[in-house]
This record gives structure tokens, C-alpha cells and sequence, in this order.
């Protein structure tokens, strides 16, 4: 069986455990309303006035005049999020890392030891509540789309169990924007011919699948029928390590879609150091908003961990290897490929100072995170330089 765990509002409801004079009140984590300043995540407080992630914060502002805008802490949300991802590992290696707040994971070979997943999926919620006073929510499912479904039906502090067997059952009453790949205009595709329901959808003709959506329904046809032969893949064992983010809704700005490509890249690059990996490959994934999907890639001279140059490779693809003017965005994704072991850094000799000073800054940056999360340790979107 498979755990999605997904914490929830992340990063406000961290701000709001380090702040409680902000309990019960609209919090929103992100940059200025005076500037480009992009909504980073929102309590359920804020959301209730329509706000979202990804929004724009001075539209966020107008939507909820008294909402209280925190400054982003990557620092203390990566710290928390470490601590989390050991509180995982108690129970098993096989965890696959999404983003700072959520998860696969696979607990099939833990259950002798730990009990039912169900349990394990329990234990792991109540741990996390008692010490890091977070709320999760977990999706326990046979592979891994039905477990994310089940973890975002019920939240906050949500638990869903979809167990074998009873995989249509769940699925047929759901509307069909839960399944992945459907968004607007996919959706409007539905509405038209009065098919709201997964159920409505898994009834239909195959080949009309394939004919309106091309290969895109059959993945629909399989997801509706409860079918994701994916693993869970750790970091050790996949052959790439990203991060994606799906907007609430389109993103046409590009100092916004660069705000959060270097926060991706930030959490790409953490993850290698962690994994004592360097890559040689930088991947940059945009979805548009009419689904299509435009990927760019950059082999470089040597692997690196580094953060900077990874970033200064991200945003120069971002730059200049996309369409201009970029169409909206829905979705948005940079990774890392063609991993070779790191080299132990005091050993290379004949490194620029420079390379090996940042180097050293990431270090530095790794080790505050884990110790220490309220240090103030940012990037500027405009700037290579710690």
C-alpha cells in the first residue's frame, strides 16, 4: 500500500505555530503587494476570501483587506520540512519526496513490523501533530494517484483509506477535475457532452477518448479505472530529482513564474546535496495553459550541486529557450538528471575559488536549515549570488 502524506497550508501553518497571536486569523506567506510579490501559500483562514497560491499578492490584498502578509522563510520551512521527512523514515526508506510538504510513501514492507497501513499512516499523523504541532493529511491507496486523490478529500488533519478492491467505488462519484490532466479546457470538453463524473467518464467508448484527447484519453481511460503502475522511487534510486508546481490558476507574469522557479530550484538543489548526488543535466517543464507542454533542457561542461549554477541555468533556459510572449502557465517544474556521485569538496584542487566558496555558502546553508531554521538565508530571483 501507498501513503500520500500532505501537509497542510504548510507554510502559513508553520508561521502561524512559530507566531500563535495569528491563530484563527487570514494569513498569507509571500512578497510585497507593492511589488511583483506572488502568494506562497495561505491559510484556510484566507482562503475562505478566495485566495490561493501562486496569486498575485496585491490581488490577494484586495480579495482580503485584513489579511496578515508574512515574509517567506524558506530556511525554517526546509528545516521543518527535514524533521518531517525523518519522522517518515521511522517507518520506511522507500519515501519519495514532492516538495517541502508532501510525500510518497511505500509501507508495503513495513507492515510486519508496523502494522496495517492505515495504522502506520496514523502513527505518522499523530507524530507529526505531537511534535512539530502540525495538522497532515494522508491518502492510503494501493498506487499512488488514488492515494493523492484520498489525502486532499478530507483536509485539514484529513485521513482517506481507498482499500484494494474498492478502487471504482471511490472514484465514480468524484467529479472529473480530480482526475490528473483535466483542467479548463479539458473540462469544458466534459461539460459539453454532460459528463461530470469519473464514473460518467470510465463509461465512455475508448476509441472516443482517443479520438477527442488523442494519447492523452488513454492515460484518462486508466486513471479512471484506478490504474498507476508508478513506484515509488527515492532519491537514491530515480534517475532525475524535480519539482513542480500546478497553479490554482494561469500564471502570466514572468518575474512571478521566475519567483517560483527559483524556489523549485532552491528544493532541487537541497535534495542533491542530501542525496550526496551531483547532476549534469538541467530540465525546465511549462505547461500552458491550454495543456501543452513545453520541456528545455541543458547538459553542462561538469555535474554540480550547487545552487547558483543551477539556478543561473534554470532561469536562462526560462529566459530565453520559451515562446515570447509565454502564454499563461499552469503548471511549472525544474529537475536535475545524469547524476554522478559528489566529489568530496577539500579534494578538489584545482576548483575556481569562487566555485568552491559557493560551495562552501551551500554548505553553510544546508547546515543553518538544519539547525537553526529561523536564519535568514533568501535569493534574490534577480541575482546568482548568495
Amino acid at each position: 500500500m501507498i501513503l500520500h502524506i500532505d501537509m497542510d497550508a504548510f507554510y502559513a501553518s508553520v508561521e502561524e505555530r512559530e507566531r500563535p497571536e495569528l491563530r484563527g486569523r487570514p494569513v498569507v506567506v509571500g512578497g510585497s503587494p507593492e511589488g511583483r510579490g506572488v502568494v506562497a501559500a495561505a491559510n484556510y483562514a484566507a482562503r475562505r476570501y478566495g485566495v490561493h497560491s501562486a496569486m498575485p499578492m496585491a490581488r490577494a490584498v484586495r480579495l482580503c483587506p485584513d489579511a496578515i502578509r508574512v515574509p517567506p522563510r524558506l530556511a525554517l520551512y526546509a528545516e521543518v520540512s527535514g524533521r518531517i521527512h525523518a519522522i517518515f523514515r521511522r517507518y520506511t526508506p522507500q519515501v519519495e519526496p514532492l516538495s517541502l510538504d508532501e510525500a510518497f510513501l511505500d509501507v508495503g514492507a513495513s507492515e510486519r513490523l508496523f502494522g496495517t497501513a492505515s495504522a502506520i499512516g496514523r502513527r505518522i499523523q499523530a507524530e507529526i501533530a505531537a511534535e512539530e504541532r502540525l495538522d497532515a493529511s494522508v491518502g492510503v491507496a494501493p498506487n499512488k494517484f488514488l492515494a493523492k486523490i484520498a489525502s486532499d478529500l478530507r483536509k485539514p488533519a484529513g485521513f482517506v483509506v481507498v482499500e484494494p478492491g474498492t478502487e471504482q467505488a471511490f472514484l465514480d462519484p468524484l467529479p472529473v477535475g480530480r482526475l490528473w490532466g483535466v483542467g479548463k479546457v479539458t473540462g469544458r470538453f466534459f461539460a459539453a457532452r454532460g459528463i461530470q463524473t469519473i464514473g460518467e467518464l470510465r463509461r465512455l467508448p475508448p476509441a472516443m477518448l482517443q479520438q477527442a484527447l488523442g494519447s492523452g484519453g488513454e492515460q484518462l481511460r486508466q486513471l479512471a479505472h484506478g490504474i498507476d503502475p508508478r513506484p515509488v522511487v527515492t532519491d537514491q534510486e530515480a534517475k532525475s530529482i524535480s519539482h513542480e508546481n500546478t497553479f490554482a490558476e494561469d500564471v502570466a507574469d514572468p518575474q512571478l513564474l521566475e519567483a517560483w522557479l527559483l524556489a523549485l530550484t532552491e528544493q532541487v538543489a537541497e535534495r542533491l546535496r542530501r542525496a550526496g548526488l551531483e547532476a549534469r543535466t538541467v530540465q525546465l517543464k511549462v505547461r500552458l495553459h491550454d495543456f501543452t507542454t513545453l520541456t528545455r533542457a541543458r547538459t553542462l561542461d561538469r555535474p554540480t550541486d550547487l545552487t547558483r549554477e543551477l539556478w543561473r541555468t534554470s532561469r536562462e533556459l526560462f529566459r530565453t529557450r520559451l515562446p515570447r510572449p509565454l502564454p499563461p502557465v499552469r503548471l511549472l517544474g525544474m529537475g536535475v538528471s545524469g547524476f554522478e556521485a559528489e566529489a568530496p569538496r577539500q579534494a578538489d584542487l584545482f576548483a575556481e575559488p569562487d566555485r568552491r566558496r559557493q560551495g562552501r555558502l551551500d554548505a553553510v546553508a544546508d547546515a543553518v536549515r538544519t539547525r537553526f531554521g529561523h536564519a535568514a538565508i533568501h535569493r534574490g530571483p534577480g541575482s546568482t549570488k548568495r
